[in-house]
């Protein structure tokens, strides 16, 4: 297959599970199995928990996939209509979080029941007594599957709330509803007697059927539930009813039914209950690493290429360029994704528009990575503010605390950036008063994967259920996927060495210290190597800064290195001497003073060395200038760009 063919039709798949199912094979074909997914299909696990974009729905889709599952399959997805239904309902006598789980059992037993009205014939070839009893009753309520577009969750949600509040026609199942619950002490009471005559119902036909034991059992899938979700108190008892309602039914149905719950991560770590430590052995967590990711790339780019043989090697080194900026490409762009499927489906297929609609070439290249590393770096700074809106809708508020600056940060500087903004944070958001403090802000940007923590020498994000941020910790890095967005793509804010040629210094009047015809080539030969000696000193005192972020050591490094250039470089003039060799000391003394400053202004703790190379790189600065022969004047010793 020629390259620009290959170029042409690479695509990594959509961002929603929902379109990559309806455009094709793409998700079938490029579906990469997990350990989630595994839990998931073994039933061995209940709660399919991950941030947003990080697979749930394509675990869902797939389940619901033809020929996956040989059992029923039924997909609960709460619209708005639905979800202001549930958040609404209360009955007297139960708490909330009580009322909801009933609604949600109800919502179970329907969808269970409808699906058994059906599969006893189409599956066991008759129709038992008890699946007739479950048909009268639907009819009677009016739960009848309907093809019709009416057919809402959110009508027969309002309809079967309508009918536990009051009564619901049980006369299917021999029940004189009016009479046998005359005397419940309580509208929940009355209820829960109801529900549970239902269940029963529902139970018996599974048993009838023998179900358990004839063939997998019903899939009872709820997604989407972050659709109809907010951070009032009514939701989350929406969300902690969904979880004691599946929890009854596991036990209720055995094993003819599974639930599955697709969760947010930060909706399910909001909640709080009695019996939430009931489900952790019912929790799985989606965590993606490189590796995993990297797979689902080469899975996704043989799906939709039609080349099952396509190669590792092949997608990066021949139609991928083989490093970006020196670093393996693959590694370039999954370090710059927060670690879920759709951020690398998102960047891939934008470094395969860049190359292909853009630029009209038949390979990417490096130029076109880094350009849609730009345009991706921009997309997902506003996304996550976008992610977390309704859970922390100032989050966008805090991201210019990091513009232009280093990506390198120190709980003491971020405190005082922090403290001049607290004004009007506290002014547009007074009900997250108490959440919008220093300390509040780092675990919130933690928790969201905008900021990691150093630990040791590595730089820990959240996402696999890592350690809270603990108050000892002082140093934050801003994630890379951020950084291109907010300018902030250097450890510490440092100024580039720039050395200023003769041509410069004459224009500007500033003709320095000695030029090649009146200083002997021994003195200049003798400031060079000083100069020399400067920066090793210096590099020196970097490298015992074991406790500065190796970020900001490369960064210094980086900076001090080409000073080095710079005076290896110098050769000697036609006339025999080395230029303006003082001008050029001077120069760099003012860089070094400079450099000083802003290394002190990044608000590194001093216990981590950046105090002891600040003040080393200040004693070399004046040591330069009194072997140039001269102070640099107040105005050029000031520290300042």
């Amino acid at each position: 297959m020629a390259g620009e063919s290959v170029l042409a039709n690479l695509h990594f798949g959509r961002e929603d599970a929902e379109r990559d199912v309806t455009d094709g094979l793409l998700l079938r074909g490029g579906f990469l199995s997990t350990n989630a997914t595994r839990a998931a299909v073994s039933g061995r696990k209940m709660l399919i928990i991950g941030r947003k974009g990080s697979g749930k729905s394509a675990i869902c889709m797939r389940l619901m996939a033809d020929g996956v599952h040989g059992g029923g399959k039924v997909l609960i997805t709460p619209d708005d209509a639905a979800g202001d239904e549930i958040r609404r309902f209360e009955l007297q006598g139960l708490p909330g979080d009580s009322a909801k789980s009933l609604i949600w059992r109800y919502v179970f037993a329907v969808n269970a029941a409808r699906h058994l009205v059906t599969h006893a014939a189409d599956a066991h070839g008759r129709k038992a007594a008890s699946v007739k009893a479950l048909r009268r009753f639907l009819k009677q309520n009016d739960e009848l599957p309907s093809d019709y577009p009416g057919d809402r969750l959110g009508d027969r949600l309002a309809q079967g709330a309508r009918g536990l509040q009051t009564a619901l026609s049980l006369e299917a199942f021999g029940f004189k509803a009016g009479v046998e619950l005359a005397h419940a002490p309580s509208e929940g009471a009355r209820a829960a007697r109801q529900l549970d005559v239902v269940e029963r119902g529902v139970a018996d036909a599974f048993a009838e059927l023998d179900c358990a034991a004839a063939h997998e059992p019903l899939l009872l899938l709820v997604d989407q539930l972050e659709q109809v979700w907010s951070v009032e108190p009514e939701s989350n008892s929406m969300v902690i009813g969904l979880l004691l309602a599946a929890k009854h039914a596991a036990g209720l149905y055995g094993q003819a039914v599974r639930c599955l719950l697709f969760l947010r991560s930060d909706i399910y770590d909001s909640l709080s209950f009695g019996e939430g430590d009931k489900f952790h052995g019912d929790e799985l967590r989606i965590v993606w690493t490189e590796h995993a990711l990297r797979e689902l790339a080469m899975a996704r780019a043989r799906a939709s290429t039609g080349a099952a043989g396509l190669s590792a090697e092949r997608l990066w080194r021949e139609i991928f360029p083989e490093s970006v900026r020196g670093e393996d490409t693959a590694a370039f762009i999954f370090s710059r994704c927060l670690p879920r499927p759709r951020d690398a489906i998102q960047f891939l297929n934008l470094c395969q528009e860049t190359a292909w609609l853009t630029h009209g070439r038949d390979r990417i290249t490096d130029t076109d990575v880094l350009q849609a590393s730009r345009q991706f770096s921009a997309w997902k700074l506003k996304d996550l503010a976008q992610e977390y809106l309704i859970a922390h809708p100032f989050l966008e508020r805090l991201f210019p605390l990091f513009q232009n600056t280093g990506y390198v940060v120190s709980r003491a500087a971020l405190g005082s950036r922090f403290e001049e903004a607290a004004q009007t944070l506290h002014r547009l958001f007074p009900a997250y008063a108490e959440a919008l403090t220093p300390s509040g802000a780092i675990d919130i940007l933690y928790s969201v994967g905008f900021l990691g923590v150093r630990r040791g020498n590595d730089v820990v994000f959240a996402g696999g259920g890592e350690l809270a941020v603990q108050p000892h910790e002082t140093e934050f890095h801003v994630h890379p996927c951020f950084r291109e967005a907010l300018g902030a793509t250097s450890a510490i804010d440092l100024r580039r060495f720039e050395p200023v040629v003769a041509g410069d210094r004459i224009a500007s009047g500033n003709t320095g210290f000695g030029g090649a015809g009146n200083t002997g080539v021994s003195r200049e030969y003798r400031l060079l190597a000083e100069l020399t000696r400067s920066c090793h000193s210096i590099l020196s005192q970097v490298g015992r800064a074991v406790g500065m972020a190796q970020d900001a050591r490369d960064e210094l490094t980086q900076q001090i290195g080409r000073v080095l250039t710079d005076a290896s470089a110098a050769r000697p003039q036609a006339g025999g001497g080395y230029g303006d060799t003082a001008s050029r000391l001077l120069t760099t003394a003012h860089y070094f003073t400079t450099l000083a400053a802003q290394l002190r202004a990044s608000g590194l703790d001093d216990t981590t060395g950046a105090g002891s190379v600040a003040q080393r790189i200040e004693d070399e600065a004046r040591r330069l200038r009194r072997m140039a022969g001269g102070a640099y004047g107040s105005s050029g010793d000031s520290g300042g760009r």
